[in-house]
């Protein structure tokens, strides 16, 4: 009798609970089949484009998913997979074998917010993604070619394992009693790589993401590689960088940041002479973003000196160049990491303020002729226009950069998709 009384509250806690659970869709985008495993989840066989879809309850805490390969079962859901294992079963019922790339994440958390991250910390063996369906929060990737690149000592079958797996060091493995550890070469190896995911177990800072509790996610293995920009300071003032999209960084002579770009076209550029208060609010006096800190459109004030990009684009072709239409206001050079990569290298290092036009002077910068004069000659608003006096000044200082904006002919550069890029503000 009692038990039919609760039976009805039980039902209705349990369909609760499923209502409000978080949807992970983990599709398969690697040309070779990949045994996606989760946990809570299971396990399920993807070839190539599948897709498969799990429920988790709020209030779930170390929860994983990732990629095993080279598997082979037998009807009963017995074998061995070359990398990520679980046990020798295609149901995962605990924790894969190493090296896997993991999606790591708890639900419904103090606050309402989901932890979620990407962990290397366990090594790697599929590139990943890790993002929300909804929620409005980050995407996070690692799609580096890390196997091709992995150290030596790191290399295994189908991966690269994490230093732990193969030392079993305190250092590597953080088991060292005081619960305190650093980085490593081998940690930086994976981080200089993937800069979203843990490199090391107490990677915190760098590596944990929150998103609103409710987010649905999505997994996918193999997803279209993210192209890593490195952005440097070597003016000897602060530069307030700005990426769009990428966001904010404030940067000291020497500082670095990295971002991802995706598909999309994108802007860098530098803003000078700032000031923002608590909220993030308040003005640059070069490349302003509408008085925001954080710059959330390409419009920004001129004069600034643009890094432009197209990433992926025909043929596998990435399109770059360095723009002076928006004026200038500090050096830069826009070019691949490594003339391995690609032997193309923009810069921009004249004294274009020293020697700017009184005309276009301006606090801080040199501005380009439409922003003063406002007309169709230099705005080129009738969709086509040449150099003008103005332009020349520009193109004879920065022979590589735009000086007007039909001036693509000798402006206008290629790379191949998943070249690593480097802007850096006074070369």
């Amino acid at each position: 009798m009692h038990f039919l009384n609760f039976f009805p509250l039980f039902v209705f806690l349990y369909f609760l609970a499923v209502t409000h659970a978080a949807t992970f869709d983990i599709t398969n985008q690697c040309t070779y089949p990949v045994w996606a495993a989760a946990s809570p989840g299971g396990g399920r066989r993807l070839d190539s484009g599948q897709t498969w879809n799990i429920n988790v309850n709020p209030g779930t805490t170390t929860g994983r998913i990732w990629g095993r390969t080279n598997c082979n079962f037998d009807g009963n859901g017995r074998g061995k997979c070359q990398t990520g294992d679980c046990n020798g079963r295609l149901q995962c019922q605990g924790f894969g074998s190493a090296p896997n790339t993991l999606a790591e994440f708890a639900l419904n958390q103090p606050n309402n917010l989901d932890f979620v991250d990407i962990s290397l910390v366990d090594g790697f063996n599929i590139p990943m993604e890790f993002s929300p369906i909804n929620g409005g929060c980050r995407k996070l990737q690692c799609s580096a070619d890390i196997n091709g690149q992995c150290p030596s000592e790191l290399q295994a079958p189908g991966g690269c394992n994490n230093p732990c797996t193969v030392f079993k060091t305190k250092e590597y493995c953080c088991t060292n009693g005081s619960g305190s550890c650093s980085p490593t070469d081998f940690s930086r190896f994976f981080k200089q790589r993937c800069p979203d995911a843990y490199s090391y177990p107490q990677d915190d800072p760098t590596s944990m993401f929150t998103c609103p509790a409710g987010t649905n996610y999505k997994v996918v293995f193999c997803p279209e590689a993210n192209t890593i920009i490195d952005i440097q300071n070597n003016c000897p003032f602060t530069v307030w960088a700005a990426a769009v999209p990428g966001g904010e960084r404030r940067l000291e002579y020497g500082g670095t940041w990295k971002i991802e770009a995706n598909t999309k076209n994108g802007r860098i550029w530098g803003r000078t002479n700032c000031n923002f208060n608590t909220l993030d609010k308040g003005q640059c006096q070069t490349g302003d973003c509408n008085g925001l800190l954080e710059c959330q459109t390409f419009s920004s004030t001129p004069p600034n000196t643009l890094a432009e990009y197209a990433i992926n684009q025909f043929n596998n072709t990435d399109f770059l160049g360095i723009s002076l239409v928006d004026g200038f206001n500090i050096p830069m050079e826009f070019s691949p990491v490594s003339a391995d990569e690609c032997s193309v290298r923009i810069t921009c290092t004249a004294d274009i303020i020293g020697q700017c036009p009184n005309e276009l002077r301006t606090p801080g910068g040199c501005n380009n002729p439409c922003t003063v004069f406002k007309t169709n000659e230099y705005c080129c608003t009738s969709g086509n226009c040449g150099p003008t006096n103005y332009s020349r000044f520009f193109k004879d200082r920065c022979s590589t950069s735009f000086s007007y904006p039909t001036d693509d002919l000798s402006s206008l550069f290629t790379c191949p998709s998943g070249t690593t890029y480097r802007v850096v503000f006074c070369p």
